[in-house]
């Protein structure tokens, strides 16, 4: 059997083995290094492998509770050592990575930040300080995830798309993204913007509210600039509720405002 035939009929026992333990630490190990993933694009289509989030959860059902130091958690997911690695940046000050998470190479981390398990963070991506990564969620190259920012991590329903971030997003500061919603490349999510699968999103450039692909979920679509609005409640001229708004497509002027700094690398 190949690796995903024996996760899944692992998945399904009650009681695991030493040998158990071993194939599981094997599938860490691939996580870690990005050899498997928890959402992939293939042919231009991002598809969730349920297998891998099987896997994940049989880390959870096979470990058991331990004490090390401050923390108390399952011994098959310790906080992963970077240490040895010399092409990324770990800055002193509170930050962890959760074993199963693959970190790409001149990644930047900044304190504090927390990156979960089964999360995928590309090479050359910028991780601010207080931002979360979410189980699963997968996160592109050059992306850059500004300060208190949250990807929200999907792991159940198994067959659920995680938060997927495209390449050369930027992320501003207190963002929300959840459920499941696709950023694809290029795209500006201005401070404070909070999108969910369930959130409408106007493109007052096409005057159109988005619309969810064949597969029901959110995409904000390639290049896009993204602001928090508020929009009319039906029947209603007192209140409005929050919608968030596609003021424009990148340009020139979008990509000098959002330019991440050499002189941080």
């Amino acid at each position: 059997m190949n690796l995903k035939e024996q996760i899944i009929e692992t998945y399904n026992k009650s009681q695991f083995s030493e040998e158990d333990k071993r194939l599981f630490l094997k599938f860490r190990d691939y996580l870690n290094s990005g050899e498997i993933r928890a959402a992939e694009k293939i042919k231009g289509k991002w598809i969730t492998n349920a297998w891998v989030k099987k896997g994940i959860l049989l880390g959870f059902k096979m470990g058991k509770i331990v004490t090390s130091g401050y923390y108390c958690d399952k011994d098959t997911y310790p906080i992963q050592d970077i240490t040895k690695r010399k092409n990324i940046r770990l800055v002193p000050g509170g930050s962890s990575i959760r074993e199963g998470a693959h970190i790409g190479d001149n990644v930047i981390m900044m304190p504090p930040m927390y990156i979960n398990v089964g999360a995928f963070v590309d090479e050359g991506s910028m991780i601010d300080s207080h931002a979360l990564v979410g189980t699963c969620a997968q996160v592109g190259r050059n992306v850059h995830l500004s300060a208190a920012s949250q990807l929200g991590g999907v792991l159940e329903p198994i067959s659920a798309n995680p938060v997927i971030i495209e390449d050369n997003v930027f992320i501003g500061g207190n963002c929300g993204i959840y459920e499941g919603v696709i950023v694809e490349e290029n795209t500006i999510i201005a401070a404070g913007v909070i999108i969910t699968n369930s959130t409408p999103v106007f493109d007052v450039v096409h005057n159109q509210f988005l619309k969810k692909d064949e597969e029901g979920t959110l995409r904000i679509p390639r290049g896009a600039v993204v602001v928090p609005g508020t929009r009319k409640i039906k029947n209603n001229d007192d209140f409005s509720i929050y919608c968030p708004i596609i003021i424009k497509y990148r340009d020139e002027k979008s990509d000098r405002s959002v330019v991440l700094e050499d002189a941080l690398r």
